[in-house]
C-alpha cells in the first residue's frame, strides 16, 4: 500500500504562484510514476502534470509554460510550481502514483484563486 499525502495550497490572488508538495509513504520502492490531477467544481478530473514509466514528463497542453512539475525520485517527493494563477486554476489538487498495478491518490487539497 501507497499513502499519499498533499500539501501547499491554498487562497491566492491572481497572478500569484503557489507550490504544492506531494509525499508518498508505504511502499514506495515500487511506485513508478506520480504526477498532478485537478477537479473543479462540476468538472471531470483532469490530469495537470505527470512523470510517467519511462520518466518522461506529461503536461496539460494549457497549461505548459506556467506549471512545472519536479521531483525526488529516490524520496518520492513530487511538486508543482504554479505560476501567474488564473481564477479557472481553482480547484482540488490531487497527488497520484501509480507501480504498474495499482493507482494510489492523496486527498487532494484545494487551491483557490482569486481575481
Amino acid at each position: 500500500q501507497v499513502q499519499l499525502v498533499e500539501s501547499g495550497g491554498g487562497l491566492v490572488q491572481a497572478g500569484g504562484s503557489l507550490r504544492l508538495s506531494c509525499a508518498a509513504s508505504g511502499s514506495i520502492a515500487a511506485i513508478n510514476a506520480m504526477g498532478w490531477y485537478r477537479q473543479a467544481p462540476g468538472k471531470q478530473r483532469e490530469l495537470v502534470a505527470s512523470f510517467t514509466r519511462d520518466d518522461n514528463t506529461n503536461y496539460a497542453d494549457s497549461l505548459k509554460g506556467r506549471f512545472t512539475i519536479t521531483r525526488d525520485n529516490v524520496k518520492k517527493l513530487v511538486f508543482l510550481q504554479m505560476n501567474s494563477l488564473k481564477p479557472e486554476d481553482t480547484a482540488v489538487y490531487y497527488c497520484e502514483a501509480s507501480d504498474g498495478m495499482c493507482d494510489y491518490w492523496g486527498q487532494g487539497t484545494q487551491v483557490t484563486v482569486s481575481s
